[in-house]
């Protein structure tokens, strides 16, 4: 059995950098509930845990957290707390996620 490697021309790593990872089921799961509402509409995040997994919800909040502040982080997201944009990396408690450019209700 030959094994052939590949030239390091041949190898182009600037492929698998440029090409973005493929959304995960939290993220997928959020933008879907946000696509059913009224614009403007919020979601939580405990509607977003339930829909990715609705026997083991609570396991995934701290996960929808840290998606919802890397999506915010990109401006693809809006985080809420008292139906007001927060900073991203700096906010506590309770809190909703909305899509941007949208007035809020």
């Amino acid at each position: 059995m030959t094994l052939t490697v590949p030239d390091d021309n041949e190898i182009d790593p600037a492929a698998d950098a440029a090409s973005p990872a493929p959304p995960g089921p939290i993220e997928t799961a959020l933008f879907a509930l946000l696509e059913a509402l009224p614009p403007g509409k919020s979601v939580s995040p405990e509607d977003v845990a339930r829909a990715v997994d609705v026997a083991g919800w609570r396991r995934v909040l701290g996960k929808v957290r840290a998606t919802a502040v890397g999506l915010a982080r990109q401006e693809r997201l809006v985080i809420l707390r008292h139906n007001k944009p927060v900073d991203p990396g700096n906010f506590k408690g309770v809190y909703r996620l909305r899509l941007p450019d949208a007035a809020p209700t």
